[in-house]
């Protein structure tokens, strides 16, 4: 029972604190580790305690499924070459400084130093997308920082295990079975993800059962991860491959309705995730330093010795390739772009799953060395980059002046609404040329249409007459809707409709009310 209240404790700390977040205008998941942290200071928490199983079975997959989602394919493909270096040469240059770092700071062997490396190398698609979520960052770097956080588990993950059998064993690593181990866990992700893909989609495609899509929508993850783990193939990988191939055919795998309920529903579940592995990082580093008190007083700085290595090595790289890559293409060598990209590294769930997963003993009975020290300063590196990195990161982005304008951003919403309106009228008129439809179902739709496009023009001016009266139109049609509500509770507590008609047509009245944008007075 005491783990079902710190889960409901920690989504209603996280619902406070994200209120604060968003007032304050800073990422959620930072407050939500320093309110983590803050809590687990306090006399009388009790020890939380977090299984390797919950994070990677239960919270990976929806989150990660949502990040690659909100990956578009062209943008994918725009940045796939700075991808595959960072995804593979920024890991192994990061598990390699860390190892150094580690020996020299540490009293842990040279092979757990390896391990420790493997553990911090990548950067986590959960803690990247949720910090870079609210910045208004060009489509290539944004696209940059999430495809290399996504896709750079490979290859940490099979550092890992490398890493792992050398510590456990204690034998030589084979470098032909290292490189087909890779191609495992790679190409069998990607096999098993297209596979659930083009199931999922198959599945969505047949179906208008609001229920049974989300069903099938939120299963999706968990049946990717599953079947890739249970193949020896990447897991993450396979989920994430999954919903990159689900999230380009969005608008064919079912209908706008149904479409809203599953997003809505995908949100919810995000947020609650979120909320509670953010929540339970922060809350388990004042466990672990009270657990491990006889660690030693030096583990704050090891912690940040490590974490400053990882952002040096990524500095360097990303720099180093940014430099190379504008002088071949002839362009001036400009800081603002790899500044932001390096920075964007913060560490988070998917480290935290690896160190759980270290297992007590090596092959020969022997407790495994310097284990607590791992998961402690894992747990710690994680704490800082989230709290550092997180909180400084968008002064940053605004410091580069690299952030997309707000006015260009409202300007191209409102162009590519009034080009999708003119070709709704451009095909009513061609209807009613042809004589194609009903000449007053045409005449109503036509004119219904070129009222939405003059209030698009009116909302886009910069006409303040033309502004206060689209203004207006907004708060009279939503007052109108008002009063169709109340007569449609009216309707209903007299007996002259039953619940079922209530619902539907309150939904219609809901959505109609959400397609005029947020309240003025809001």
């Amino acid at each position: 029972m005491r783990g079902v209240e710190t889960v409901l404790f920690l989504v209603v700390i996280a619902t406070v604190v994200t209120t604060f977040a968003n007032r304050l205008r800073v990422p959620a998941p930072s407050l939500l580790v320093v309110a983590g942290v803050l809590v687990g200071l306090l006399p009388g928490v009790p020890a939380v305690g977090i299984t390797p199983e919950i994070i990677s079975l239960v919270v990976l997959p929806p989150l990660l499924f949502a990040a690659g989602e909100e990956l578009p394919w062209r943008d994918l493909r725009a940045v796939a070459r700075p991808v595959a270096a960072l995804s593979v040469g920024l890991v192994l240059l990061s598990a390699a400084a860390v190892v150094g770092v580690a020996v020299l700071v540490t009293p842990m062997p040279v092979g757990m130093a390896f391990v420790l490396g493997a553990v911090l190398a990548s950067t986590d698609p959960v803690a990247v997308t949720a910090l870079a979520r609210r910045l208004s960052l060009p489509p290539r770097v944004q696209a940059l920082i999430q495809a290399e956080s996504l896709f750079n588990d490979a290859t940490s993950l099979l550092l890992f295990r490398v890493a792992l059998f050398l510590a456990i064993a204690g034998g030589a690593a084979s470098w032909g079975r290292t490189l087909s181990e890779f191609a495992v866990l790679a190409g069998g992700g990607l096999l098993v993800g297209v596979l659930i893909a083009a199931g999922a989609f198959v599945i969505r495609r047949h179906t208008e059962d609001p229920m049974v899509e989300t069903v099938v929508a939120l299963v999706t993850p968990y049946a990717g991860y599953v079947l890739a783990e249970s193949v020896g193939a990447s897991g993450v990988t396979a989920v994430v491959v999954a919903s990159v191939v689900l999230g380009t055919q969005a608008e064919r795998l079912t209908t706008a309705r149904i479409r809203l309920q599953v997003g809505a529903v995908y949100q919810t579940v995000v947020f609650l995730l979120e909320s509670v592995v953010f929540g339970l990082i922060g809350l388990q580093l004042p466990a672990l330093v009270r657990r491990l008190a006889g660690t030693g007083p030096w583990w704050p700085l090891q912690a940040l010795a490590i974490a400053v290595t990882l952002v040096l090595a990524r500095l360097l790289l990303v720099f180093v390739l940014s430099t190379v890559r504008q002088r071949r293409g002839g362009g001036r060598v400009s800081w603002q772009a790899p500044a932001v990209i390096s920075w964007a590294g913060a560490r988070g769930v998917v480290p935290l799953a690896a160190a759980l997963s270290l297992p007590l003993t090596a092959l020969d009975g022997t407790p495994l060395p310097a284990r607590d020290l791992i998961l402690l300063l894992t747990t710690a590196v994680i704490v800082v980059t989230l709290v550092v990195q997180g909180f400084t990161l968008a002064p940053l982005v605004r410091r580069t002046g690299i952030a997309l304008d707000p006015a260009d951003i409202r300007h191209e919403h409102f162009d590519a609404r009034l080009r999708i309106a003119e070709a709704g009228l451009s095909h009513l008129e061609h209807l009613a040329e042809t004589e194609s439809a009903p000449e007053f179902v045409v005449d109503q739709l036509r004119q219904s249409w070129r009222a939405r496009i003059d209030r698009i023009r009116t909302d886009d001016s910069e006409d303040p007459d033309g502004m206060a009266r689209f203004a207006a139109y907004r708060v009279l049609r939503r007052e109108v809707l008002e009063v169709e509500g109340a007569e449609l509770t009216r309707l209903f507590e007299q007996g002259v409709i039953t619940d079922v008609t209530r619902r539907r047509i309150q939904r219609l009245l809901d959505l109609e009310s959400a397609g005029l944008g947020d309240d003025p007075a809001t």
